[in-house]
């Protein structure tokens, strides 16, 4: 996974009046959720922007409000391409992944982005794209080879998560389908639902036709 370098600014004044001259200085707001759970109360330090999110049975995370200007994220949005984030706000440096984005309906402009910050211990589930390659069997024989996920959810520590899941389609059969549970890869698990078809050569006209002729 490639490294993407992210300069941000903490944000304390949170409110809907703040928030609209954020974005009217072409700034997006931000937040950096913690991936490890704190115990409650907690007693220790928290940097400018952060706060405590209670979440159940004594615990909370902590988040860190902050802003990015729409021009330092759009080579990291507007890409096909999954980054580890290097996030550095405060005189400190986080890595990150993107969690959620949310845009503005009608001009498609940044409104708000979820980030997750991780490390070299705990596992997080992204969605990666998609690669096939090979030349299906059944292509050959008059198939149509259809990709019905062009993303799935790779659950991984952040440095073993690839920037594509390639699969090799070069032994599929006409009217054949791979699904997530038939994949298996050494880094990383595939966390969709097992029967979600992946990929699948479909039969054609043609390939029906010569079926038929060759019976």
């Amino acid at each position: 996974m490639k490294t993407f370098k992210l300069h941000a600014e903490p944000r304390t004044d949170l409110g809907k009046k703040a928030t609209k001259a954020l974005r009217a200085k072409g700034m997006i707001p931000v937040v950096l959720n913690g991936s490890n759970t704190v115990e409650l109360p907690y007693t220790g330090t928290l940097l400018p922007g952060q706060k405590i999110v209670e979440i159940g049975d004594g615990k909370g995370l902590i988040t860190t409000d902050l802003a990015v200007t729409q021009e330092a994220v759009r080579k990291l949005i507007y890409t096909p391409d999954i980054f580890a984030i290097e996030l550095e706000f405060d005189g400190t440096t986080r890595m990150a992944v993107i969690k959620d984005i949310q845009f503005q309906a009608v001009k498609d402009t940044i409104l708000h982005i979820d980030f997750l910050e991780v490390d070299d211990k705990k596992p997080v589930t992204i969605e990666i794209p998609v690669k096939i390659e090979g030349h299906a069997e059944g292509v050959k024989a008059g198939g149509k080879l259809t990709l019905s996920m062009k993303k799935v959810k790779v659950k991984a520590i952040y440095t073993q998560i690839p920037e594509r899941v390639v699969i090799n389609v070069d032994n599929l059969g006409l009217g054949k389908a791979l699904q997530i549970g038939d994949l298996h890869f050494d880094d990383f698990e595939l966390v969709n639902a097992k029967n979600a078809v992946v990929c699948a050569v479909q039969l054609t006209r043609a390939a029906r036709g010569a079926a038929a002729a060759a019976q």
